[in-house]
């Protein structure tokens, strides 16, 4: 058991701020937006969470088997622009908000928009690989929270989305970390927005499921086989760390160091690498 937890460390180790620069952990994926949806019409009453709907779909499924509003989702009332959080979903015709309707009661007949504008990442989202571009197909960029914050203080303007942030939000009935990406403009269609990102499931089992961790014997880490006595030789260091022998856990650490100054110098095809370029354009344009 100490060694299996050394090894998962570092394995884990390995990845530590070099893992965007790691081919192997690169995943790509991809979300796809929901369309606003505004038929029907509604009543609302201040100070209470219920929204009671009139010709209204709340609850049923459209073209993509996502029903029509759910729970998270955001609600921008006629004459207002303040969104109210979606609780949840009773029925077609009934919503429950998270916080109290707080302006003046609306009367039936009153119209409506329902939009969401935060969505989930992959299950292994660990970072993405751009800082700076959410999507490069999609031309999404990504800013800070606090830029976004900044930038789109009520979020309720619908349209193809340009703008992303990454949300960290609290944990949901489990240790699971939620992670949602928030987008601007809000969505107003059907969007496909692909996305590349960094795995936080290093390793897979014999069967091919992806993991975190290893944990069978039969697992096996996403790296390499070639790159793999890294591994061997960063859990040997923390070893012989733990047994109080630093003479081996250096020399075993010395090993790892330089294991993995390679892997840094090491190319794929199609990686970037240092090219001379003569400036020939002003000769061109002669």
């Amino acid at each position: 058991q100490q060694a299996k937890r050394a090894i998962n460390m570092a394995l884990h180790d390995m990845h530590l701020g070099l893992d965007y620069r790691l081919p192997w952990s690169e995943r790509r994926a991809i979300i796809r937006t929901q369309d606003d949806y505004s038929t029907g019409t509604i009543t609302a009453t201040k100070g209470s969470t219920t929204v009671t709907g009139s010709s209204t779909l709340w609850n049923t499924a459209n073209a993509f088997s996502v029903n029509n509003a759910r729970a998270n989702g955001k609600i921008v009332f006629a004459g207002s622009r303040t969104p109210y959080v979606v609780q949840s979903v009773n029925s077609d015709t009934s919503i429950t908000l998270a916080e109290k309707f707080t302006e003046a009661s609306l009367a039936a007949g009153t119209t409506y928009v329902y939009y969401e504008d935060e969505y989930d990442l992959a299950a292994d989202f660990l970072r993405p690989i751009d800082m700076q571009r959410f999507s490069l197909e999609a031309s999404v960029e990504l800013i800070s929270r606090t830029e976004f914050r900044r930038r789109f203080p009520t979020n309720s303007t619908l349209g193809r989305p340009s703008v992303a942030t990454i949300l960290d939000l609290p944990f949901a009935s489990n240790t699971t970390p939620v992670r949602k990406v928030k987008l601007a403009s809000a969505p107003n269609d059907f969007y496909q927005i692909p996305y590349t990102y960094v795995t936080s499931y290093l390793a897979v089992s014999s069967a091919g499921a992806a993991a975190a961790n290893l944990s069978a014997d039969t697992d096996e880490p996403i790296v390499p086989l070639r790159y793999r006595h890294a591994i061997f030789y960063h859990a040997l260091a923390a070893w012989y760390r733990d047994k109080k022998d630093d003479t081996r856990s250096q020399e075993a650490k010395g090993e790892y160091v330089d294991i993995m100054a390679r892997i840094m110098v090491d190319t794929e095809v199609g990686a970037p690498r240092p090219q001379l370029r003569p400036r020939v354009s002003g000769y061109v344009r002669s």
